[in-house]
């Protein structure tokens, strides 16, 4: 096949499939650590041929001629050719950066240890002031590659707007998610100031116990992920009992998670695993990875949860959908909303007296704590989206800075931000507006699921019913169908503030 072959759309998707399935095998060695070299750029060389600017304007003239789902399909083949063909250029100096910073080791009280085993630790540091040295040490060995973060930046939207003719990066996002990033935004923030009186007394009191006396008014955000894992829970929330907990949890809703072959679990704690937990859909729904790093404390039942709502989404998609159906999303507004779903089962208290052998009050306690977490985690990313929508805005005159990103994070969440973590922070394609537009969603959903099943839905089987039948249908779905169906306008933030305390 020579470089400028141009194949069918039929014929594009079916290569593009081995493409993806190699792509997403290769990402989860090294994720995993069971590499310590990313191989990626061998892989996107091997595909070259696959794309092309003669294949991406043959789709887009296909995608004209078609309507109804073969105008979804088509659109969603052109765009990840786009992808594939920024892939071309920027993999190797993306693989360079990736083995870089693998490559990276820190010392800390006298210990050398990889960089992401460093970001691991600060979950698990029980001293207040060890957490602030080795935040500080972490962050700075991060930052030191910011240059070259901000370049594959410059060099990916540059490539972008001239392969979708569209030159900035929020318009460019709004026309692949479909909806409008600036009214979402503006929803949310409007949300966020409803939030704050409940929050601010939530924060502190959560603060008070989780970080004690020594903390300052401010505390950096290196402890974050130690207040996530809830460690003075620890003692009840072990790490030993997690994965049994959250099967049991999803078998009550007739989810028979370890019996699914389709499904594998990688629960091992490896130096070079890295701590954020994730799903891998390398071939939906014959190869789902579901894949967590446990270091104990109610978060990994929450990651776990998480997870399995994205497992369980791709693993029970319907294998007679398409390809691009079973695989290619819009973005991840979707899948999200299925993993906050499962996870807010943790913010059950019921849950935590049926599994963990606490009274009825400490129960509600420890729910309190998770219903912290996520108002936190809320508060954090709507300030995160303001933030990105600036910085893209203002790029093509200051080519990215990180102006507003520390005052808006810290007055969002009682945490201090460090003004050069916004490179590190910043996902790509508007990650943070599907995480929000799922947090909405999540809760309209929980919202109908009460109201069909009662308070018990969360160990109902007829949820898992329900929910079985959303995961059948792939990728297809936008998150804002989803509200139609459940009787929701797309940005009612009314069911998310109830549940969030305001």
């Amino acid at each position: 096949m020579s470089a400028t072959q141009v194949l069918s759309p039929t014929e594009f998707e079916s290569r593009l499939e081995r493409y993806l399935y190699e792509r997403s095998e290769e990402g989860r060695a090294v994720r995993v650590g069971e590499k310590e070299v990313s191989e990626q750029a061998a892989i996107v060389r091997r595909y070259a041929d696959l794309f092309s600017r003669e294949q991406l304007d043959a789709l887009r003239a296909a995608e004209e001629d078609a309507s109804g789902d073969e105008r979804e399909l088509l659109f969603r083949l052109r765009k990840t050719c786009e992808g594939g063909l920024i892939a071309n250029e920027l993999t190797e100096a993306e693989d360079d950066l990736e083995n870089r910073l693998l490559a990276t080791r820190v010392e800390f009280q006298g210990e050398e240890m990889p960089l992401r085993t460093a970001q691991a630790k600060l979950a698990v540091l029980t001293g207040y002031a060890d957490r602030e040295q080795l935040g500080s040490i972490q962050a700075e060995a991060s930052e030191a590659f910011n240059p070259d973060r901000l370049e594959l930046l410059g060099r990916s939207d540059a490539l972008a707007a001239e392969l979708s003719g569209i030159p900035g990066a929020v318009e460019r996002n709004e026309d692949e998610k479909g909806i409008s990033l600036r009214e979402l935004s503006a929803a949310l923030e409007q949300a966020s100031l409803e939030l704050e009186p409940s929050y601010v007394p939530l924060r502190d009191k959560w603060f008070d116990r989780l970080l004690g006396q020594e903390r300052g008014e401010l505390p950096a955000s290196a402890h974050s992920a130690y207040v996530r894992r809830l460690s003075p829970l620890e003692a009840t929330y072990t790490k030993e009992r997690a994965t049994a907990v959250c099967l049991e949890t999803l078998e009550a809703l007739g989810f028979d998670l370890a019996a699914q072959p389709n499904i594998r679990l990688d629960l091992d704690d490896r130096p070079q695993k890295s701590p954020r937990a994730c799903v891998i859909a390398s071939d939906p729904p014959k190869v789902v990875h579901l894949i967590t790093r446990a270091q104990g404390g109610l978060h990994d039942y929450q990651a776990f949860l998480h997870e399995a709502g994205h497992a369980l989404h791709y693993g029970g998609c319907d294998p007679n959908l398409e390809y691009t159906f079973r695989r290619i999303a819009r973005d991840h507004a979707l899948t999200e909303i299925y993993s906050y779903i499962v996870e807010a089962i943790s913010r059950e208290s019921a849950w935590h007296e049926q599994h963990f052998d606490v009274s009825a009050a400490e129960a509600r306690e420890n729910a309190e704590a998770t219903t912290f977490l996520e108002a936190f985690l809320f508060r954090r990313y709507e300030a995160k989206l303001r933030f990105e929508l600036d910085f893209w805005t203002r790029f093509p005159d200051d080519g990215g800075t990180s102006t507003g990103y520390a005052d808006r994070l810290t007055a969002a969440t009682g945490f201090r931000y460090r003004q050069e973590g916004h490179l590190a922070d910043m996902d790509e394609g508007f990650y943070s507006a599907d995480y929000l537009r799922a947090w909405i969603r999540s809760a309209q959903l929980r919202s109908h699921l009460v109201s069909q099943f009662g308070e018990d839905w969360w160990r109902n089987p007829k949820t898992g019913e329900l929910l079985r039948g959303l995961f059948a249908e792939g990728t297809k779905p936008l998150s804002e169908e989803i509200a139609a169906r459940l009787g929701f306008d797309p940005l009612d933030t009314a069911p998310l503030l109830h549940e969030l305390g305001a």
